[in-house]
């Protein structure tokens, strides 16, 4: 823990750049040149609605992709906010970052019982959601039943411990039974989902709500969003159970860099919260003492994951390899637009902005393109450079994919740089861009525009020999999976409700001990279809389905992608839920992958250990530190800060709003916001 007095880390690294634009005031205040954007038509005077009341404005410059807090998809400074201020949640966290029982959702909440492990809560008698339905037990099996099966979601461990969730006193107090110690059970049942509503909704869990949060069980409503105007309107919650908010609503509207100065300006924009680039920030910091600038660290970094459990980068010698050709200092001053989007994170776990944080990545690659191991290890796993510079294996080249989410710009820019550099260094290297929802979560990806390709060919990823040499050398062993329930005694997951994918990448040798790949998994998602096929990746070689197998999926295998992860849970359900094993669990017949397929037998008993408490995550860290590092199912690039800036009219309206704690953000406060209009 940082001392009392002294600022965090990452504020430090992040506050001289402010100063330094600050330092800019008495310039001009207008754009620079190369950053002047074509006005788009001023809205409408009133679109929300014939009336907003006591109304107060906070400028963006993205409205996000959804507002689903618990998907990996939709993390964005907008979702958390929104979902601060509309859902309820058991705990939220206090002034100094620990949870704290939020008493407007549960009068009590403690553990009960040992063996089992069971946590009982006692829920508030007046909180209920928006239409008047009871804020129950039924939103704790909701979200137990999706976080522990769906894919694509936000620290799963704790949940996944769960085997059973009680109902008392007619939906009123609730009873959690685990299946071991989870110290950290306070951290769940945060940003509960309204059951009543969703669990029959046609697109459910996953696309329920990209537009809209149907109903409110906190002091402000969701009550409407136009996309093409950038606009997204919060109005009090009239029947929240406790103390109304003061303002009547809440515009939240995006806006581009001129007009966001020139709110700024003449008051008209009392508050901004952006992830800006350097011209834009360089403007606002022009603005001098007419504006408050702070930065605001987001739950959330940037990183590059590499499918391991499919694809070309299955082999631990490739991860490794790709790691050493990237530059990324370049990748990050590009997805941070030269540092002041963002603090570069150089460890698998902790963020720099949380309490613990130290630097534990290794000093050669991948923090530093290193061609000496380029060459090692792709030779090791049987490439070979042509006369044109190009890695091939049996004279077929070496391709990866590098996929980026859709509506996410950076992020994009980030995975074209890639696969520059990867096309630079003799690797066939294409870009393709698809939903979230979709590129964290499934087999395979129907790329939608726009897709770039780095390198002449359109091929997708796939095997660079499957053409050469149809039969192939043999593929190599993965590692056995750690045997638990559900799992196989092999090592490998037992899946019995979809056929195995294997590797499409052959390999010549075996990886040596303790470096070699996970195997390869069954398809999750929606392009997941159901077999009785049983795979044990551990030994290389699928069992014989009873049933023919459905055809492939169309689309592409995505090897390596520019991914959120989410930050500000506790270092061992962040280690469990991205790097672990997926458990078996009853119920569920096929457990969600994480968002690269990662499972090592070696780490899992670490792993499963600081989950229940038997391990200090302190003890735990450095095992689990130098393990991801070798294996490289993930390299960090940065922790996305963005930058929140008020006026004089601003800070008094909103008491001087600051920070917030880092999974609230600037908003917690808004229902103590004072109109803009009054």
């Amino acid at each position: 823990m940082p001392r009392a007095g002294l600022a965090p880390r990452w504020l430090l690294l992040v506050m001289p750049l402010l100063t330094a634009l600050a330092l800019l005031a008495g310039c001009s205040t207008a754009l620079p040149p190369q950053a002047q954007p074509v006005a788009p038509p001023p809205p409408p005077a009133n679109p929300a609605g014939p009336d907003l009341g006591k109304q107060l404005t906070v400028a963006v410059d993205d409205l996000g992709t959804g507002f689903n807090p618990h998907l990996i998809s939709d993390l964005s400074p907008v979702s958390t906010e929104v979902a601060s201020l509309v859902l309820p949640s058991v705990f939220r966290p206090g002034p100094g970052g620990d949870p704290q029982l939020d008493t407007t959702v549960a009068t009590s909440a403690k553990v009960t019982a040992t063996a089992p492990f069971t946590v009982s809560y006692e829920l508030n008698l007046g909180a209920s959601w928006s239409d008047n339905a009871p804020i129950a037990a039924e939103d704790f099996v909701y979200l137990w039943q999706r976080m522990r099966a769906d894919p694509g979601v936000v620290d799963a461990a704790g949940y996944r411990l769960i085997t059973d969730v009680r109902s008392r006193a007619g939906g009123k107090a609730v009873d959690v039974v685990f299946a071991q110690n989870y110290p950290a059970w306070q951290r769940l049942f945060n940003n509960l989902l309204p059951a009543h509503l969703l669990k029959d909704a046609p697109r459910g869990f996953g696309t329920a709500l990209s537009d809209s949060i149907p109903v409110s069980g906190g002091p402000f409503q969701v009550t409407a969003l136009d996309r093409a105007r950038g606009q997204l309107v919060l109005a009090r919650n009239d029947h929240y159970w406790v103390n109304p908010p003061v303002l009547d609503t809440l515009v939240i509207r995006r806006i581009d860099p001129t007009g966001l100065l020139d709110g700024l300006r003449t008051g008209e924009l009392p508050v901004a919260h952006l992830w800006p680039d350097q011209p834009t920030l360089s403007a606002v910091a022009q603005l001098g003492s007419r504006v408050r600038i702070q930065p605001v660290a987001q739950p959330m970094v940037v990183q590059l994951g590499m499918r391991t459990d499919q694809g070309v980068l299955t082999d631990v010698r490739l991860r490794q390899a790709v790691g050493a050709l990237l530059n990324r200092d370049a990748l990050i001053a590009v997805g941070t637009s030269t540092g002041v989007g963002g603090v570069r994170d150089d460890a698998q776990l902790l963020a720099p902005s949380e309490p613990g944080y130290h630097p534990t990545a290794p000093a050669g690659a991948p923090m530093h393109p290193d061609p000496a191991l380029v060459t090692q290890q792709l030779t090791a796993a049987g490439y070979q450079r042509d006369a044109q510079g190009r890695w091939t294996l049996l004279g077929a080249p070496l391709r990866v994919t590098v996929g980026a989410p859709t509506d996410r710009p950076r992020f994009l820019a980030i995975a074209q740089e890639a696969a520059k550099e990867l096309t630079a260094a003799g690797v066939a290297a294409q870009v393709v861009t698809a939903p979230g929802t979709a590129l964290f979560t499934d087999p395979t990806v129907v790329p939608t525009p726009p897709s770039l390709s780095a390198s002449p060919s359109p091929s997708p990823s796939a095997s660079a020999s499957a053409s050469a040499n149809p039969a192939g050398p043999p593929a190599a062993p993965g590692p056995p999976v750690p045997t638990r329930a559900g799992h196989g005694s092999s090592g490998g997951p037992v899946h019995p409700a979809a056929p195995p994918t294997p590797s499409p990448t052959p390999k010549p040798s075996t990886p040596p001990p303790g470096a070699a790949a996970p195997g390869a998994a069954a398809p999750v998602g929606p392009a997941a279809a159901s077999s009785t096929a049983s795979s044990t990746p551990g030994s290389g070689a699928a069992a014989a389905s009873t049933t023919a197998p459905p055809p492939a999926p169309a689309g592409v295998v995505v090897d390596l992608a520019v991914m959120p992860r989410a930050v500000g849970a506790d270092l061992a359900s962040t280690a469990a839920s991205n790097y672990g094993c997926p458990p078996g669990m009853a119920g569920v017949a096929q457990p969600a992958r994480n968002s690269t397929g990662f499972c090592l037998a070696a780490l899992q008993p670490v792993l499963d250990a600081t989950l229940g408490g038997a391990l200090a995550p302190e003890q735990a860290a450095a095992t689990i530190e130098s393990t991801l590092w070798q294996q490289l199912p993930a390299i960090p690039l940065f922790q996305t800060v963005t930058t929140l800036v008020t006026t004089p009219k601003g800070d008094q309206l909103t008491g001087h709003v600051g920070p917030g704690p880092l999974t609230i953000g600037p908003f917690g406060t808004a229902p103590s916001w004072q109109p803009a209009n009054q």
